[in-house]
C-alpha cells in the first residue's frame, strides 16, 4: 500500500482503483487526518421515536463510526469517532437534528479526545 494520503494518492493516480474494499471504513479513515472520539448523552423525548435507528443512518452517511442505545433513564448515549469535521457534523445532528419526531432538549458530550485509531469497525445500535 501507498504511503501517500488517501487524497494525494488519488490526486497523484486518478485511474487507480484505491484497494480500501476490503479494509473498510476503519482503515480508510485511519490513513486520514486525526482522529477524535467522543462520547454523548441526548436528552429529550429521544426514546419511542426511531432516535437510535436515525442516528445510525446519518453516522453512516456522514462516515463516522461508534455507536447508540437507549439508557433506563430516557436518554440516548453513545459514542463517536472519526476524523474531526465528521465528528463536529455528527455533534451538530446529535444536538439540532435528530429524528423527525424527536425533541432534543440538550445534549452532553465528554471525554473528547485525539485517538491514533478507530476502536470500531462501523457505527451500530448497542440493546
Amino acid at each position: 500500500m501507498c504511503a501517500l494520503p488517501l487524497a494525494a494518492a488519488a490526486v497523484t493516480a486518478p485511474r487507480t482503483q484505491l484497494r480500501l474494499l476490503g479494509r473498510g471504513l476503519a482503515a480508510a479513515m485511519s490513513t486520514a487526518r486525526p482522529l477524535k472520539s467522543v462520547d454523548y448523552e441526548v436528552f429529550g423525548r429521544v426514546q419511542g421515536v426511531c432516535f437510535r435507528m436515525y442516528t445510525e443512518d446519518e453516522a453512516r452517511k456522514i462516515g463516522v463510526v461508534g455507536w447508540v442505545k437507549n439508557t433506563s433513564k430516557g436518554t440516548v448515549t453513545g459514542q463517536v469517532q472519526g476524523p474531526e469535521e465528521k465528528v463536529n457534523s455528527m455533534k451538530s445532528w446529535l444536538s439540532n437534528v435528530g429524528s423527525p419526531s424527536s425533541r432534543i432538549d440538550r445534549t452532553n458530550f465528554s471525554n473528547e479526545k485525539t485517538i491514533s485509531k478507530l476502536e470500531y469497525s462501523n457505527f451500530n445500535i448497542r440493546y
